[in-house]
């Protein structure tokens, strides 16, 4: 067969004319050439959206199964929350300033759905017959029993509070074109905490815990909860700036390709 005829039998057979010696291209080079889908574009130019989204939700969730147990640091006691939930405001406050409100109430709703679904599973696995031989059925109620009241306070709290303060941060940035962000940070909290404490209190607490006690409680866990996010200040403000230069260069990289 002529070389003609052998180039016309390549591109009959799907092949590109290839120059003598060149290797014929595997469906492995051809799916590595393909255009990339719309998430693939996102994922190749670095978007870390949906890692930190991750982080939020994985906190928020920890956090609230270790909440079953109270600490107590001398005369101030605490749920197990305290270490990790300030850290899920942190990440809110990441989400609001470097993604936008809308991108936010996206990550907020979802980690209040994804909550939501595993308050019902562990409510589902405790009324669930336990095996023939599994004797611990009492201690998980004991441990992470599904508590109506305390669920809905922690669901509605968490929900209510974050979207505040992501509005209220997203708000001031408005108002001061982006300047003066460790002003935001502080005051998106003092508000946004103010709403989730409230929240918490009043439906986990309210006719509990009554007159002195109950405003005492209430105004001790939002002062603990404030003070952690104004020490963790520093670390708030350089995770942004390292998010949103991490999405700057995706961001040039991907309007290059």
């Amino acid at each position: 067969m002529s070389e003609r005829g052998m180039v016309a039998a390549d591109q009959g057979n799907g092949n590109e004319a290839r120059e003598p010696g060149q290797r014929p291209e595997t469906g492995v080079e051809h799916l590595a050439s393909a255009p990339l889908t719309v998430g693939g574009r996102a994922a190749a130019a670095g978007s870390r959206y949906a890692i930190v989204v991750a982080a939020f939700v994985g906190l928020l969730l920890v956090s609230n199964v270790v909440a079953v147990k109270l600490i107590a640091f001398g005369p101030f006691i605490v749920d197990g929350g305290v270490f990790l939930f300030p850290l899920v405001y942190v990440i809110g406050d990441v989400l609001a300033e470097v993604y936008g409100l809308k991108a936010s109430r996206r990550a907020i709703f979802t980690a209040f759905v994804l909550s939501v679904l595993m308050s019902l599973t562990i409510w589902i696995v405790q009324l669930s017959p336990a095996a023939p031989g599994w004797e611990q059925q009492a201690a998980f109620e004991s441990v992470l029993g599904f508590v109506p009241r305390i669920v809905a306070a922690s669901l509605g709290a968490f929900l209510a509070g974050q979207l505040v303060n992501a509005w209220v941060l997203d708000r001031m940035r408005r108002r001061t074109a982006g300047r003066f962000l460790r002003t935001r940070l502080i005051g998106s909290t003092i508000v946004g905490q103010l709403v989730d404490t409230i929240v918490f209190c009043t439906i986990a607490f309210f006719g509990v815990l009554e007159g002195w006690d109950f405003l005492g409680y209430t105004a001790l866990g939002y002062a603990i909860k404030v003070l952690a996010e104004v020490v963790l200040l520093p670390i708030t403000t350089r995770v942004i700036a390292r998010v949103r230069a991490a999405e700057a260069r995706g961001a040039e990289a991907g309007s290059s390709r």
